[in-house]
């Protein structure tokens, strides 16, 4: 059960001090009402809080949205069991990162592949042929830090694929532009604010329009790059096991975006931060970290939180930190059994001992959704 600490209302009974003196400053903006909901994977982030739900009426703060817009999970149960999967996965790990581009800066070489075109809008300078060549090239690229490709084992044996990627460099540059425009509106108002990231657009302007135009087709982006990346890695295990390969279940959604939604009988705008809409029947994807268990899950509409859920495990140590203190020796271990990446060196950061126990967030968040199915990665794929 979440616990109330002023304005903010939390589900993550490890919160630091840190993490909830950022919910609190955000929870204290005057149109936010009427509290910051932490999912139970909460952590201190760029701006404000990742893992958290921010409720709004009138205003947007980019920076609540983050960088990584239409950030999310995709994930597809296929009609075939383990025992339809080869005994050695590696092969099948190579197919994949050879189909699928990952780390900083990489995509397709060919530009043709896009599919979704830049938004038609007033601004439409903003979208300069680096910035659009970027957009071609990295549509159906993973990316780096916490974005992977799994295979993964139900309790039934059943096969499924997860993916988490967002919308690359393309929606980077379209956030940082609103969020720095946002702090210079507040200069040109003379709004001086405790917090310069919570700098926010007000609706009705053309500014506020601008943001919603391009964060939605971002979000569009992002969801069609999953899809894109998804039928690759289908077609991957295609090839490796030479049988009718299908798609039986999917599910495709976004954690970093803001819709403007009905909750508590108001209409107000939801910014989620690492968090998953979850209204009753909506189905969602909660990773933990490598090596750990994923959770396919269904929202239970619970009304505290506006609808929402954790987005994955959450990190308890920054990347910094997980490199100064944790060992490849014991990542190597951890990951033994599974088709990865090998690298444990450059994937240090991303121990799973960063992270925090995905089973301890999934019990404190019982009330916020139900568990479809628990899924254990049997092949992981990271960008470096």
């Amino acid at each position: 059960m979440p616990t109330k600490i002023n304005d903010v209302l939390s589900w993550a009974p490890d919160i630091d001090a840190k993490t909830l003196a950022q919910a609190q400053a955000c929870a204290e903006m005057p149109f936010v009402r009427p509290h910051v909901a932490l999912m139970p994977d909460a952590h201190f982030g760029y701006g404000s809080t990742v893992g958290s739900v921010i409720p709004t009426k009138g205003a947007i703060m980019p920076s609540a949205v983050g960088v990584d817009i239409g950030c999310g999970m995709i994930a597809t149960r296929l009609n075939m069991t383990a025992s339809d999967l080869p005994d050695d996965l590696q092969p099948l790990h190579t197919l994949i990162s050879a189909a699928i581009p990952a780390g900083v800066g990489q995509g397709h070489e060919d530009e043709s592949a896009a599919v979704i075109a830049p938004p038609v809008t007033v601004h439409q300078g903003w979208w300069t042929p680096k910035l659009l060549s970027t957009a071609r090239k990295q549509f159906g690229s993973l990316g780096s830090g916490n974005h992977f490709v799994e295979v993964c084992l139900d309790e039934n044996e059943d096969v499924w694929i997860v993916l988490h990627s967002g919308s690359r460099g393309v929606g980077n540059q379209l956030a940082n532009i609103h969020i720095d425009g946002a702090k210079g509106l507040m200069k040109s108002y003379f709004i001086e604010l405790d917090e310069p990231d919570l700098a926010y657009l007000v609706e009705g302007t053309d500014q506020f329009t601008q943001y919603i135009t391009d964060m939605l087709w971002a979000q569009d982006y992002a969801m069609g790059s999953r899809e894109r990346m998804m039928a690759a890695a289908v077609d991957c295990v295609r090839s490796e096991i030479n049988a009718g390969v299908e798609v039986v279940d999917k599910i495709n959604c976004h954690h970093n975006f803001t819709e403007k939604e009905n909750h508590m009988g108001q209409n107000m705008w939801i910014t989620r931060k690492g968090a998953i809409r979850a209204r009753t029947g909506d189905r969602g994807v909660i990773p933990g970290s490598m090596g750990a268990e994923t959770f396919v899950v269904s929202g239970v509409g619970n009304v505290p939180s506006f609808a929402s859920c954790s987005h994955g495990a959450g990190r308890k140590m920054s990347r910094m930190a997980a490199r100064r203190n944790l060992t490849s020796e014991s990542l190597n271990r951890l990951m033994g059994g599974r088709a990865w990446n090998g690298d444990a060196e450059a994937l240090l950061d991303e121990h799973p001992d960063a992270y925090k126990d995905i089973h301890e967030v999934m019990a404190n968040q019982s009330d916020l959704v139900t568990v479809e199915h628990t899924l254990t990665q049997v092949l992981n794929y990271k960008g470096n």
